[in-house]
């Protein structure tokens, strides 16, 4: 047994060693090693000029140039994506849940949905970048739809004055939506602005309006116009803007009763105050609790009168915020303001990127 173990070492030991032939490496990586380890030819060897590492930058720099067009096709196939439709539906899928379930109207879903389709399909990616590309392509597909023409108040009511008459701003709604408060909120924002609003208190339906009003014009420091219960809502206008005239005040602020939509007569009402009193504004405060009903309340106020422009009301207390998405794009008209709580401060102008971060969390 032990000789033929020291016959099989000396087998190992006598036979030749097979050198590996290795593949001369031909990728870019392995050349600029090759270029480093490169030993310098004879001529080089003494002459005056660039140093050793200058040199070495010089040729790398040319190997780079002769192969990176290759090199970036096949990099751009591995790290890179083309998005195609079933990628993009499968996102559109949860993505249009989600809206839904926000109160954004189904209109309005669709012509995000189309937006996104249009900016996705067929586009190159990163395959580690695909969720921040498609979310960056929703938030802009999202603003697209908020983007409507944009309304200064303070813009209109300087025109109004270079005229040298007040501006009247009619604001206008569904029942409850918080149009006297937020009235309210408004002749303090325009105060803190250097303007000088009078009060008309048109609502002259419903009961203790006229006191709601009263306790805001007192607290303001805002002049207020009224009549008794039951008056013409229109000719309380009318005389609002005759003592803003007088007084030289630059701003009539309208609270106009609550109506429903579907109620013809405070809807020939309202067309009436707007005919006789051809407001500069008319203005539509949204109840943003209301989730859906805000789009048809909308739609109906802006078919009757034609509005110019809309305020969220309740928005702090909205927790969800896709009555904002629906009731700009179903009219067309920008959204001004955001009511923010219950104090007069409590009024921001509204900004379409924020919005859409509520919508994203």
């Amino acid at each position: 047994m032990k000789k033929e173990k020291e016959k099989i070492q000396e087998k190992i030991v006598s036979k030749p060693v097979e050198e590996k032939v290795e593949k001369p490496k031909t990728g870019l990586g392995s050349k600029i090693i090759g270029l480093l380890r490169r030993p310098k030819k004879p001529e080089e060897v003494g002459k005056p000029g660039k140093p050793e590492k200058a040199q070495a930058r010089e040729e790398i720099k040319k190997e780079v140039k002769k192969e990176e067009g290759f090199l970036a096709g096949i990099l751009k196939k591995v790290k890179e994506k083309i998005l195609t439709e079933e990628d993009v539906q499968r996102f559109l899928d949860e993505m249009q849940t989600v809206l839904l379930e926000n109160n954004v109207a189904l209109e309005v879903v669709d012509k995000i949905s189309e937006e996104l389709k249009k900016n996705l399909v067929g586009k190159s990616v990163n395959r580690k970048n695909v969720n921040k590309v498609i979310l960056n392509a929703l938030k802009d597909s999202i603003l697209s739809v908020l983007k409507q023409e944009p309304l200064d108040i303070e813009d209109v009511i300087n025109a109004c004055k270079s005229e040298n008459r007040p501006c009247t701003i009619l604001l206008l709604g569904f029942n409850g939506t918080g149009k006297t408060t937020t009235l309210a909120k408004l002749g303090n924002y325009l105060k803190k602005n250097k303007h000088d609003p009078v009060f008309a208190a048109a609502d002259t339906f419903r009961a203790a309006a006229l006191e709601q009003i009263e306790i805001h014009a007192k607290n303001l420091g805002v002049d207020l116009v009224k009549h008794d219960y039951g008056a013409d809502a229109a000719a309380v206008v009318f005389d609002a803007k005759k003592h803003a005239e007088a007084r030289g005040k630059d701003v009539v602020l309208v609270d106009t009763a609550g109506r429903n939509h579907a109620d013809v007569n405070l809807m020939d009402e309202l067309k009436k105050i707007c005919r006789v009193n051809n407001p500069d504004l008319k203005i539509l405060v949204i109840d943003t609790l209301t989730g859906n009903d805000a789009v048809e309340q909308a739609k109906k106020f802006n078919d009757a009168v034609g509005i110019d422009g809309i305020i969220l009301a309740k928005a702090d207390v909205a927790e969800k915020a896709g009555a904002a998405l629906s009731v700009g794009y179903v009219t067309g008209k920008p959204i001004i303001f955001m009511g923010t709580g219950q104090g007069y401060d409590d009024i921001v102008k509204f900004e379409p990127e924020k919005i859409v971060e509520e919508l994203l969390k």
